[in-house]
């Protein structure tokens, strides 16, 4: 190999590390005055106040939302459904309220299917989700 090619060999890795590199930061932002921040923490102070708007925000509803009652009673949850919902949980992510992963659920096979089949149809069944 040439030295001519050993370097656009080097030039194209180095592009394609430098390509896949995370955005450690940004340059500047628009803040709600519609002025360009570009001290760090003018950016912060601008990010913390959009935010609070964010969150502090109320909409406004017009009640006329509604929704047809099923006539009946409602369907049971079969084992199926269970297994396929099981199967499709992202794995590798933070626990909830309750610790627990999927990985952890997915782990229990059959015997966690058929326990988490049993609650969800008690849960239809007495039209209430239970405290524990």
């Amino acid at each position: 190999m040439t030295l001519e090619c050993q370097n656009e060999t080097f030039r194209t890795a180095k592009q394609m590390v430098k390509e896949k590199q995370d955005i450690t930061g940004l340059n500047c932002i628009k803040g709600a005055s519609g002025k360009v921040i570009v001290d760090d923490k003018g950016m912060k102070d601008s990010w913390k106040e959009y935010m609070e708007k964010l969150t502090n925000e109320e909409n406004e509803w017009d009640h006329k939302i509604s929704a047809e009652v099923k006539d009946g009673p409602a369907d049971c949850i079969r084992m199926a459904e269970v297994r396929a919902v099981l199967k499709e949980m992202k794995r590798h992510k933070a626990p909830g309220l309750s610790g627990l992963v999927a990985e952890m659920i997915q782990a229990t096979g059959d015997i966690g299917t058929q326990w988490i089949l049993d609650l969800c149809n008690g849960i239809v069944k007495e039209r209430s989700i239970p405290e524990d």
